[in-house]
């Protein structure tokens, strides 16, 4: 399998890092960079990770049915994730998931027809002190209202 050069040397400095018959603890961190890289875990980055951490694909498969930031499936290229955990809940989170859903017209871990937008409503976010919050890819966002949410949204459809 072939991954840009910079995943290749991230890969490098990660199994450096630890110590031999140590190098399974690199899985998550390889399999998430490489899911950054490639939008999803396929088959085939399965069977690369086991073999470069020393593991058998069954087990990259475990690891993959625990963790649920670890996807299968191609997402969009913002992923927008509402949290309706209790925080955000009493702050009127499930709202702003349905709105969400609504204004998308997609459900829950769906994309839009031209991949750039898919949701997810998580559990936690671990914003609680800012509910509700909302995350898209590795960026927060506090005290969202529904109009701020159609702001960001708008915003993401016209990006490139």
């Amino acid at each position: 399998m072939t991954f840009s050069p910079q995943l290749e040397a991230r890969f490098d400095k990660l199994l450096k890092s630890y110590p031999p018959g140590r190098q399974r603890s690199a899985m998550i961190p390889m399999l998430l960079y490489a899911q950054d890289e490639l939008g999803h875990v396929s088959d085939d980055l399965v069977e690369e990770v086991a073999r470069r951490v020393g593991v058998t694909a069954l087990q990259v498969h475990e690891v993959l049915s625990y963790y649920s930031m670890l996807r299968r499936k191609p997402l969009g290229k913002y992923h927008v994730q509402v949290c309706t955990n209790i925080s955000c809940l009493l702050r009127d989170g499930d709202k702003l998931w349905e709105h969400t859903c609504k204004k998308l017209g997609i459900g829950n871990k769906e994309t839009t027809a031209d991949g750039q937008i898919s949701i997810e409503e998580v559990e936690c976010i671990g914003a609680c002190s800012w509910a509700p919050a909302v995350q898209v890819n590795y960026d927060f966002y506090h005290d969202v209202t529904p109009e701020q949410l159609d702001d960001l949204l708008d915003s993401l459809r016209k990006k490139p």
